[in-house]
C-alpha cells in the first residue's frame, strides 16, 4: 500500500479521457495497484465527441497527489489531468435517498427536504424519494436529518467537478 496514500487532503482530480472501451478499469486500475484510494468516481460523456469527463476524489499528502497524478498522465486514454484542490472550481453530488413515511410524518420530511433545496420525486403510501443536490457535505447533513425517520434507500453518485470560468487575480 502506497505509503500515506489514506493521510492528508483531499483531493478532487479532473481528467479529459478518450472514451474508450476498458478506459475506467485502467484508470482504477492504476489506483488499486499502487495501493491509491478512490473516494469516489464519476465518469460520463463529454462535450467532445468519443472523450468523457472523469472526476475522482482522493486522499493524500503532496507526494501521494503528485504521483496520482504523474501516473494517471501516463496512461494512454488520459488526455488531460487537473488537481482541482487549490483552484476555484464547483463540485456536486447527486443522492436519491427513499424515506420511510407515513401520512402523518410527509409534511415533516417535505420540510427537511426544503431546507436542503431537496426535490421530492417519488410519493407512496410507505415512502418518499428525495433528490439532493449539493457538496458532499450538504448531501451528508440531509441523509443524516433523513435517518430518525428510517432510511430505506440511498443511491449516489460520485462527485463531479470542473473548474470555475472565473478566476480572480492576485
Amino acid at each position: 500500500m502506497a505509503e500515506g496514500s489514506f493521510k492528508g487532503r483531499k483531493h478532487t482530480i479532473a481528467m479529459k479521457v478518450n472514451h474508450h472501451f476498458n478506459a475506467l478499469a485502467r484508470i482504477a486500475g492504476l489506483f488499486t495497484g499502487r495501493g491509491f484510494n478512490i473516494d469516489s468516481i464519476s465518469i460520463g460523456e463529454a462535450e467532445e465527441d468519443k472523450m468523457a469527463s472523469c472526476t475522482i476524489t482522493t486522499h493524500g499528502d503532496e507526494h501521494v497527489i503528485d504521483q496520482i497524478i504523474l501516473q494517471l498522465e501516463k496512461l494512454v486514454d488520459v488526455v488531460d489531468v487537473r488537481d482541482l484542490t487549490f483552484i476555484p472550481h464547483v463540485e456536486r453530488e447527486l443522492a436519491l435517498v427513499k424515506v420511510a413515511s407515513s401520512k402523518e410524518k410527509q409534511s415533516e420530511i417535505i420540510q427537511v427536504a426544503n431546507v436542503f433545496r431537496a426535490k421530492v420525486i417519488d410519493i407512496s403510501t410507505e415512502s418518499l424519494t428525495v433528490e439532493i443536490t449539493g457538496r458532499k457535505d450538504k448531501v451528508d447533513a440531509a441523509i443524516g436529518l433523513f435517518e430518525p425517520f428510517g432510511i430505506r434507500q440511498v443511491a449516489r453518485t460520485g462527485t463531479v467537478a470542473m473548474r470555475r470560468e472565473y478566476q480572480p487575480r492576485d
